[in-house]
C-alpha cells in the first residue's frame, strides 16, 4: 500500500506517490483542477491502480504559521474529498514546497516553460517526502 500526496492549486493539482515501503516520494503527474468531476475520476483511478491507503493533502500556511485564504480553499477541497472517497485523508504543512520545487527545477536546468508543467508534481513530492521522513524518525 502507498501514500498519495496532493498539492492543491486553482489550475493544477500536483500528485506524488510513495513507494510500497513508504520511504521515497516521487512526482507522478498533475491533474487539471477543472472540471472537478474529471479530477475526481482520475484521482479514484490512481487510488485503485496504485493501491493507495492514505491521501496526504498539502495545507498552505503563512510563514508566521497562520492560515490564509488558500488554506480555506484547501479545507473546502478536503471536505469534498472526504464525502467522495473512502481512503483516509491527512493534512500536512506545505510551506515553501513550490519554492523548493522551482529551485530544484532551475538547478536541474529545466526551461521556464517546462517548469510550469513540472512544479506542481515536484511540490507534491517534496510534501510527501517531508511526511515520509517524519515517519522514519
Amino acid at each position: 500500500m502507498r501514500i498519495l500526496a496532493l498539492d492543491h492549486g486553482t489550475k493544477r493539482i500536483g500528485v506524488a506517490l510513495s513507494d510500497e515501503l513508504k520511504m521515497i516520494g516521487q512526482p507522478l503527474e498533475f491533474i487539471e483542477a477543472e472540471p472537478f468531476a474529471g479530477f475526481l475520476v482520475r484521482l479514484k483511478e490512481l487510488i485503485r491502480t496504485k493501491e493507495v491507503e492514505l491521501i496526504l493533502v498539502g495545507m498552505p500556511r503563512n510563514m508566521d504559521g497562520s492560515y490564509g485564504e488558500a488554506a480555506a480553499k484547501v479545507r473546502e477541497f478536503v471536505a469534498v474529498l472526504k464525502e467522495t472517497l473512502t481512503v483516509p485523508l491527512r493534512l500536512w504543512d506545505e510551506r515553501l514546497t513550490s519554492t523548493q520545487a522551482n529551485r530544484l527545477l532551475i538547478a536541474g536546468n529545466v526551461r521556464r516553460g517546462d517548469r510550469k508543467e513540472k512544479v506542481d508534481k515536484m511540490a507534491a513530492a517534496i510534501l510527501l517526502q517531508s511526511y515520509l521522513d517524519g515517519l522514519t524518525l
